[in-house]
């Protein structure tokens, strides 16, 4: 009996592959069509104003502290502030590059190449994600009152960054297992 349940769970990697497919291509889905509007757009503000390699986007990175929304929270002036510094337009252009990608892994059986380049886009774009825990001081609790603060005391945004580690492991799979069926075809048409 014991031995059958873990033949069993031994045999479950063919599921676990299946699955972690399944959540890249609802996380970039969801995510991605988030980034079309406002609240979504706003709170992304932190990880690429201070990030060395995105901030150029923005026409005013180094004055979003005094232009933040709250979640849920829509100030017109900081809104119009947004409008001004690409917040949006920026956002919109990477809402189409998650879903893009979201949909390109989804279809590996159908487009084997593109859905592997978009795993490797995506595994780029979780290392390039992971490294707002160094750039944006957001990603850390803030030093008010308590004594629990900066590393390893992460804050909301931290937790929601720190999070993509499953992503990046997943994007080896899927271009790992995509590259398989590509090859597999590729040697039974010959």
């Amino acid at each position: 009996m014991k031995t059958s349940i873990i033949n069993t769970i031994a045999g479950l990697d063919q599921l676990g592959k299946k699955a972690v497919r399944f959540g890249i291509v609802v996380v970039f889905l969801w995510i991605g069509g988030l980034k079309f509007f406002t609240y979504e757009a706003d709170g992304v503000v932190p990880f690429v104003a201070n990030s060395p390699v995105m901030s150029f986007f923005y026409n005013h990175p180094t004055e979003y502290k005094k232009h933040m929304n709250k979640e849920g929270e829509l100030i017109a002036a900081n809104h119009q502030w947004n409008i001004e510094n690409n917040t949006y337009g920026f956002s919109i252009g990477l809402g189409i590059m998650l879903v893009a990608l979201g949909i390109l892994v989804a279809l590996y059986k159908v487009a084997p190449i593109p859905s592997m380049i978009a795993s490797i886009l995506v595994f780029i774009m979780t290392l390039g994600t992971l490294s707002f825990l160094i750039t944006t001081p957001e990603s850390w609790v803030p030093h008010l009152t308590d004594n629990q603060w900066g590393f390893p005391y992460l804050s909301g945004r931290g937790r929601l960054v720190i999070k993509d580690i499953v992503i990046l492991g997943g994007a080896i799979i899927t271009m790992s297992e995509t590259a398989q069926l590509y090859l597999k075809r590729k040697s039974t048409s010959k």
